[in-house]
């Protein structure tokens, strides 16, 4: 039926139409093939492309000096290298020829250093030079040029299964003392599960006993230990230096080049900071792109066919949704960069939800990389001119640490060294973020790492950046407290401050490195207020922080009550802002509930901690002066606690009733409501007499009047320090109540 309507259909075409079709049909073919002649015909005289066969046909053993033909054919490749960058198919050739040492050991180094890739680089070239390192002719300073040079494009190579199938053969190369460090670099950027063997970590060892401590073992054997942590018993330290040693690469700066020239970013990027070298003498590296490598696999789409079918291993870019993700939660290929995983949501979901150390590793080793090289290692440039990239940069890394809930090591090695010559306004919400996300540092540390910087910084600084560090620092003691409510042991004896480190700290190591930071907070603040007038904007940041403090027993489940110290009390109660002087008496009442319930439990059990006298003195003195002076109006008189001044100067100061300028009617902060209160009391009076509110019921309905204002922590910390009752004259009774001990 099909065919017989096919028949009828044909049999109402035109047959003239037919002709035409045919004849434009005919022409179409006659110009596709002189455009392809003319292409081939075009290549054929293109003198690079000459250049290319020459290196690809010339015979070994041909002489290098006085051969003029294979300068001016190597001057062309060098040339369009460095301006265009080589296709694959030329670094297939150029890297052939100077493996194979056709020419001799001459030239060997000068092409390796002008193969600048274009797009990507073949893997089947770069395990067939790999092979050549075996011939055993090649001189050992150009084996470690390659094996740089493997390094830096090592992200551009378009597939790994091939390399990492010859894992063993360059993994014999660790025994060459020269080539070590860089064997082992690539070692670890190849290495797998599969791929950790007990002999291999036998001859690492071995190894370290050779040559020491050296950073490149520690590292490669750390990988392995992660993998197989039964065979490397060597206790590997948790704190070492990030990454593998930069060493400089004649590479980068070109391919910087490269990519601007050819507007285009590789499928897989470098995303490795790239340096151009500002004097042949200097160590300093210079500015690089802080761009997010694209989210690619592993390996090739043929080679992931292959893979596919053989282990059903599922590539992580070819992941688009959460279900697929928990579908094949067990199956998934990381990708070929791990710095992509940063700009990927469901990247993160698994990294979070798979807990994979190996990927943490390699994560922590990139960002390592980057951050120095961006921000320490730079010379007069780097992320200063280019803010909005960096910035870009820094806001990704935060927002995946606010979703995996933890820092990186390596961006808190880095912040380390950064702030040692920050000078606190580049990139200032950025970095105290970073900083914020740190984790615990013990003690005896915390001085010399964070303290002593943050110091300098703070009192060379504006009053904005003040506000800024105290936020910093109050989200850090936030942060530290979680961890200890969540990470704490069931016996309170040891905590785990990072779900993805071995750092271990005691319960009492935990409240000490506490106890430091609030002290240091307490001195910053204090000489803070007195640089800066107390800024009522900066002694609102103080109150958040110790808002905080105040609570580590209840909410935090923290054994322990630190005191604010007077440079911070004072300024609050005698500050001009009624929110302020709110603050502290909510925060007041908030230390009496946290000592009253740890008293408690320190009568019911013997385990309860102990509460020192000192703290119980401190509270009561701060309640006894908050009383004597919002209260009961006793402020500067003598025998009273509190601020003591000279009774000439107070004479002086020409101050009527000085000793009731700082209570709740007289207050500069809340003296407006004093006045409003009157006028609304006494709204015929023409002569302002603010005295007659401490009369026992107008003094009740001023009381009620400024809570209903919206000052709860006032009306808080009466209810719970004063036993006022309403008399039948006039006058007050109130007694103060108080924490013994």
């Amino acid at each position: 039926m099909a065919a017989k309507l096919n028949l009828s259909e044909s049999s109402d075409v035109d047959p003239s139409s037919l002709n035409d079709q045919s004849v434009s049909s005919r022409s179409s073919n006659r110009s596709l093939r002189v455009a392809e002649k003319e292409r081939r015909k075009i290549e054929a005289e293109d003198p690079f492309v000459l250049a290319l066969k020459y290196f690809c046909d010339v015979e070994a053993g041909t002489p290098v000096y006085g051969n003029d033909e294979v300068e001016n054919n190597l001057v062309l490749v060098e040339k369009v290298a460095y301006s265009k960058g080589l296709s694959p198919e030329a670094i297939s050739i150029m890297l052939e020829f100077a493996m194979s040492l056709r020419m001799g050991t001459t030239l060997c180094a000068r092409v390796l250093k002008c193969l600048i890739p274009a797009t990507v680089v073949p893997q089947e070239a770069v395990v067939r030079a790999v092979v050549w390192l075996g011939v055993g002719k090649i001189p050992l300073s150009t084996q470690v040029l390659f094996i740089k040079w493997v390094l830096t494009i090592f992200d551009m190579i378009d597939a790994k299964d091939q390399l990492r199938a010859v894992y063993g053969f360059i993994f014999s190369f660790v025994t060459e003392e020269n080539l070590c460090p860089f064997i082992c670099h690539l070692l670890y950027l190849l290495t797998r599960k599969e791929s950790v063997r007990v002999f291999r970590v036998r001859k690492l060892l071995e190894l370290q006993s050779k040559l020491g401590r050296q950073a490149f073992l520690l590292h490669l054997l750390s990988l392995y230990k992660v993998f197989c942590p039964e065979l490397v018993t060597l206790s590997i330290p948790s704190r070492m230096r990030s990454g593998f040693r930069n060493h400089n690469s004649p590479w980068k700066s070109a391919l910087i080049a490269v990519q601007k020239r050819n507007s285009s970013q590789v499928a897989s990027s470098i995303g490795l900071a790239f340096t151009i070298k500002d004097k042949a003498t200097s160590r300093k590296r210079k500015h690089c792109h802080l761009e997010l490598p694209a989210l690619s696999s592993v390996v090739n789409k043929q080679a992931q066919t292959e893979q596919s079918s053989s282990r059903k291993v599922v590539p992580l870019v070819q992941i688009h949704s959460f279900t697929q993700l928990l579908e094949n939660m067990h199956h998934i290929e990381l990708p070929a960069q791990m710095g992509s995983l940063l700009g990927s949501s469901l990247a993160l979901q698994y990294l979070d939800c798979v807990q994979d150390e190996s990927a943490l590793l390699r994560l922590n080793f990139w960002l390592g990389y980057a951050l120095h090289e961006e921000f320490l290692f730079c010379n007069g440039g780097g992320a200063s001119q280019n803010s909005e990239e960096a910035m870009r940069f820094l806001n990704m890394l935060l927002s995946t640490q606010h979703f995996l809930q933890e820092g990186f090591s390596s961006s808190e090695a880095f912040l380390y060294k950064f702030l040692t010559v920050w000078d606190g306004s580049l990139l200032r919400p950025q970095i105290l973020g970073l900083l914020s996300n740190i984790p615990v540092i013990p003690s005896s540390q915390i001085g010399r790492l964070l303290f002593e910087p943050l110091t300098q910084l703070f009192f060379t600084s504006s009053l904005f950046f003040k506000c800024g560090l105290m936020d910093c620092l109050n989200n850090m003691l936030l942060k530290w407290l979680t961890w200890h409510s969540v990470y704490a042991l069931e016996d309170d004896l040891d905590i785990s401050l990072n779900s993805h480190t071995s750092i271990n700290m005691t319960l009492s190591g935990f409240k000490d490195s506490v106890m430091e930071l609030v002290h240091f907070v307490g001195r910053l603040a204090s000489v803070g207020l007195q640089l800066e007038g107390c800024h009522s904007l900066l002694l609102s940041f103080i109150m958040d922080f110790y808002e905080t403090v105040c609570d580590t027993f209840l909410k935090y489940g923290l054994p322990l009550v630190v005191m604010p110290p007077p440079g911070v009390f004072y300024p609050a109660l005698l500050a001009t802002d009624p929110v302020s002087v709110d603050r502290l008496a909510y925060i007041m009442y908030r230390y009496k509930v946290n000592l009253t319930s740890a008293k408690s439990q320190e009568r019911l059990t013997e385990q309860a901690f102990h509460i020192s006298r000192q703290t119980f003195r401190e509270f009561n003195s701060y309640v006894v002066v908050m009383v004597n002076c919002l209260w009961n109006s006793k402020m500067f008189q003598p025998g009273i606690q509190g601020i003591q001044l000279g009774e000439e100067l107070l004479l002086k100061s020409n101050v009527p009733q000085y000793w009731t300028s700082f209570d709740l009617i007289h207050h500069p902060a809340f003296m407006s409501y004093a006045v409003d209160f009157h006028q609304k009391c006494w709204p015929r009076r023409k002569e302002m007499d603010l005295s007659s509110i401490k009369h026992s019921k107008p003094w009740s309905w001023y009381l009620e009047y400024l809570f209903t204002q919206g000052y709860d922590g006032l009306k808080l910390f009466v209810q719970s320090n004063i036993n006022w009752q309403l008399p039948a004259g006039d006058g007050q009774d109130n007694s103060l109540s108080t924490q013994q001990q």
